[in-house]
């Protein structure tokens, strides 16, 4: 008896095949599911193949047999993002916690994290040491570094899903520093005592880590304004309000927003002082002989 017809049934569609002379095999040419078929059971699309001859005798073939499996991979790469720290950052911190997030597309085959590489300034961390948690699509994940050297640093990921499709390659560099700036005021001293009202703060400062620095100076808690730092010195000219005790705080704030502050007490004093009597001890005094003078003043 002659084959009548051919069919095959491939994720709940039939479709008919037609006898081919030339490889003498039936054949159709069919489009693939859309979604992968990773999370389908046994990570295959079941094929069912059905001839019927003339006399209506049936033979079935399914995916018992491994060669009737269609095996579909998507061809979406997972995303990565969401990294910290960020680019360009500068973290206070010598173990700061590189966390990001990595997600494949809606019915995607998802990440496989076996195949999760992090580097930090080129060399790739243990996985055993990073924390995956599962998220819609994919997972977040964390790694805690430790003792980092001040200055700039790198770290690389990179990952896959499970259909082998390799992710963008990210790279971040941020910079570490721990170190707050440094800062020398020469004027005025501690404990300066003046009876003019114009004073000029002045200092020096640097940071080798996060330059350039601000520096900001109050008066009594007042704000003086824009402070111009060049090569590390600087200078700025004030004026004293308050007769008696005032209060001058320069800080000076690096980039990673580390700070150093000095204090400096000041008096000013404009009120001369009042002399309210003399004495001279004896007065008439003998030529050539020694007498006192005696004088009563107050401030």
């Amino acid at each position: 008896m002659a084959i009548q017809s051919v069919k095959a049934t491939i994720n709940g569609q039939t479709y008919t095949l037609t006898y081919n002379g030339t490889t003498g095999k039936y054949e159709a040419t069919l489009t693939a599911p859309t979604i992968t078929s990773f999370n389908k059971e046994g990570g295959y699309y079941g094929v069912t193949v059905e001839a019927t001859d003339q006399a209506g005798n049936v033979t079935t073939k399914d995916s018992a047999d491994s060669s009737y499996r269609l095996v579909v991979k998507e061809k979406v790469p997972p995303v990565i993002s969401n990294l910290s720290p960020a680019a360009n950052a500068r973290v206070t911190t010598a173990s700061p916690k590189i966390t990001g997030t990595i997600t494949d597309e809606v019915n995607g085959s998802g990440v496989d994290t076996t195949t999760f590489v992090l580097k930090v300034d080129g060399v790739a961390v243990n996985n055993a040491n990073v924390t995956f948690t599962p998220v819609t699509n994919g997972y977040n994940f964390s790694y805690q570094t430790s003792s980092l050297a001040q200055g700039s640093h790198t770290f690389t990921v990179d990952c896959k899903d499970n259909d082998g499709n390799a992710a963008m390659q990210k790279s971040i560099s941020f910079t570490v520093d721990t170190i707050a700036p440094s800062l020398n005021v020469t004027a005025p001293a501690e404990g300066y005592i003046t009876n003019q009202t114009s004073l000029t703060v002045s200092g020096t400062t640097s940071d080798a880590t996060s330059s350039p620095v601000v520096v900001t100076i109050k008066l009594n808690g007042a704000d003086q304004g824009t402070v111009n730092v060049s090569s590390g010195a600087f200078s700025k000219a004030i004026t004293l309000s308050k007769e008696g005790a005032n209060s001058i705080e320069v800080k000076v704030t690096d980039s990673a927003g580390l700070s150093t502050t000095i204090t400096r007490n000041i008096t000013l004093d404009t009120i001369a002082p009042t002399i309210t009597g003399i004495e001279l001890v004896p007065n008439p005094v003998d030529a050539g002989a020694t007498y006192i003078i005696k004088v009563t003043a107050a401030d």
